[in-house]
């Protein structure tokens, strides 16, 4: 079964730089993907529903701001919106499918701003998003959580870190949270795969040329809890797939 995820910036302008020509041929089972900046109604149908797909959409109140969808070729056993806390979900920023065999949590999540005034918002977020994914661990269901965390890791996690510590995507606090995450046995996919792997990116600005420098973030990515770890077969990075500033990344799990 192959996942991916994909944050495609305006899913609109993604559709005329050829995304249903990418879909089509990709062919993902499952494809979530981030910071839609649309209302369902404002989707042409092939794009709101393309053939072959079931798809779910969360939109903010704000018209032309964050959203996500699902495009899934099963339907999944249960679909919710949102995390059920008014000022997240007002955003747009969460879908939640239970597949069974696992939950897929996909996720936007918020921007702490330049001026860092929606950081303390952005870890509200995180720690509800968090209790979430271990409520459902703890109700004996295995998980998975994708999306565009606007984070990078560690210093091997973006090109110029130095530079960038006191950027929100790198702030300390920011970064601790993805520490806990994995002190609590969520395994970052690709990087598990990848140990070393260095200039490996999802997002690059749109400035300065930085994407055909490689001077980019990688802040997309695909958790599993523990007991998934033997069903993974594959985690990549697509970062020849234009059309967003970040490019789609994958998981392929053996169910």
């Amino acid at each position: 079964m192959k996942l991916y995820s994909w944050n495609v910036n305006g899913i609109r302008a993604a559709q005329k730089k050829g995304f249903l020509d990418w879909l089509h041929a990709e062919q993902p089972d499952v494809l979530t993907v981030q910071e839609t900046k649309a209302w369902p109604d404002q989707l042409d149908p092939e794009l709101r529903q393309p053939e072959g797909y079931h798809t779910w959409w969360v939109k903010a109140e704000r018209k032309g701001y964050s959203g996500v969808g699902l495009f899934s070729k099963s339907e999944p056993q249960e679909v919710k919106l949102g995390l059920g806390i008014e000022k997240f979900d007002s955003e747009g920023r969460t879908i939640i499918a239970d597949y069974g065999d696992f939950t897929l949590m996909t996720t936007y999540l918020p921007n702490g701003g330049r001026d860092h005034k929606r950081v303390p918002f952005k870890m509200e977020y995180k720690e509800a998003f968090l209790d979430y994914a271990n409520s459902l661990r703890a109700a004996g269901k295995s998980v998975v959580f994708a999306g565009d965390i606007n984070t990078a890791h560690n210093e091997i996690d973006l090109a110029r870190p130095k530079q960038n510590r006191k950027t929100t995507g790198f702030l300390r606090e920011e970064r601790d949270w993805i520490d806990k995450v994995v002190e609590q046995g969520y395994i970052d996919s690709y990087r598990h795969l990848n140990p070393e792997r260095e200039g490996a990116y999802s997002w690059w600005s749109m400035r300065s040329g930085a994407r055909d420098k490689n001077i980019g973030w990688r802040i997309d990515y695909f958790f599993i809890s523990p007991d998934l770890l033997e069903k993974m077969a594959a985690a990549e990075i697509h970062a020849d797939v234009m059309g967003s500033d970040h490019c789609p990344i994958s998981l392929t799990l053996d169910v």
